[in-house]
């Protein structure tokens, strides 16, 4: 099995965020960074150049972060086993779902509450499902 080629660096995510130029982005990132460290109580970690990740886990290839999310090009994209929640992501609001990923054009498209639902359900299952966290 290959290895992870994203690895948690000592970047700091905030300085990361501060450096995305579309204001509106910056400003959903930042909000997304509040939300997914008041759902997990996990400090942020930097996993290569663009995920922002929140705990860790063991895989046979490497680590890897427990939740996590990036600011793409296109989308905000929420590492989140959204699979998964296909139930719950029903009632979330306008959003792709693509793998085990979200993908969302702006935080003013969704539920913030069932957002915080989907980041805390993933988290748990992750942790509970991967007894090396």
């Amino acid at each position: 099995m290959a290895e992870v080629k994203t690895k948690p660096t000592t970047a700091s995510p905030v300085a990361y965020l501060d450096t995305i130029e579309d204001e509106g982005r910056r400003k959903d990132a930042k909000a997304l960074l509040k939300i997914y460290k008041d759902v997990t109580g996990e400090k942020p970690v930097m996993w290569g150049t663009a995920i922002v990740g929140f705990g860790s886990y063991k895989l046979k290839s490497g680590d890897w972060p427990l939740t996590a999310f990036a600011v793409r090009k296109s989308d905000l994209t929420l590492y989140v086993g959204a699979k998964r929640q296909a139930e719950r992501l029903k009632s979330l609001g306008k959003h792709k779902v693509g793998g085990g990923c979200l993908y969302v054009k702006r935080l003013s498209d969704i539920d913030e509450g069932v957002l915080r639902e989907v980041i805390a359900d993933s988290y748990k299952h992750t942790k509970e499902n991967n007894p090396a966290c």
